[in-house]
């Protein structure tokens, strides 16, 4: 994933100041001895638990202000083009909903009669019986649901490609893109 190398550090917690003097601490007294985080984490959180409320109250100060200027800082950043919250690229409104695979196509068809067959069945569990159905059929019985996710696909493609079209000469809020509509519209 490409990260945003702008964007202001993160916010800095209280018990992470902590860890941050602890760690310092320990590389005064030991600046040759390597550190095992595992050890070194489950000390540091025991301190950290033996901390009355005035001491810990220093680490939540110096968290109060680093806050403060993760908030400063990011009130003037503007994300590049493209990211949101995230750093994650924005969906496009316009697009389809992506087509189903043929194990989709699949589960649609058996999940109402495998509910009813055991009604008292979780959604996962009823996700892994849908599975274990589907690893048993041969390749000639997944064929029909393979042919129709492939005929999804193809309808969504030409959807794609004239949202595409449109969307880069103007808006298409105009278009209808359900049976019955003129024929120009249809797809």
């Amino acid at each position: 994933m490409r990260k945003d190398v702008n964007k202001p550090k993160g916010k800095t917690s209280a018990y992470a100041f902590f860890v941050q003097t602890c760690r310092e601490e320990h590389r005064k007294k030991n600046p040759e001895q390597s550190v095992n985080f595992a050890e070194f984490s489950k000390k540091c959180s025991e301190r950290w638990k033996g901390l009355s409320a005035s001491d810990k109250k220093c680490f939540e100060d110096m968290a109060k202000a680093d806050k403060v200027r993760y908030n400063r800082e990011m009130r003037d950043y503007v994300p590049p083009k493209g990211f949101g919250k995230r750093g994650r690229k924005r969906k496009d409104p316009n697009a389809p909903k992506r087509p189903p695979s043929a194990f989709f196509v699949f589960c649609s068809e058996y999940r109402p009669s495998v509910k009813q067959q055991y009604p008292g069945l979780s959604i996962g569990d009823c996700a892994k019986k849908l599975g274990e159905m589907w690893s048993k059929l041969t390749q000639s019985e997944k064929q029909p649901y393979e042919e129709k996710a492939q005929k999804l696909r193809e309808k969504y493609d030409r959807v794609y490609q004239l949202i595409q079209s449109f969307t880069s000469v103007g808006s298409c809020d105009h278009l209808s893109l359900e049976p019955g509509h003129s024929e120009t519209h249809t797809v």
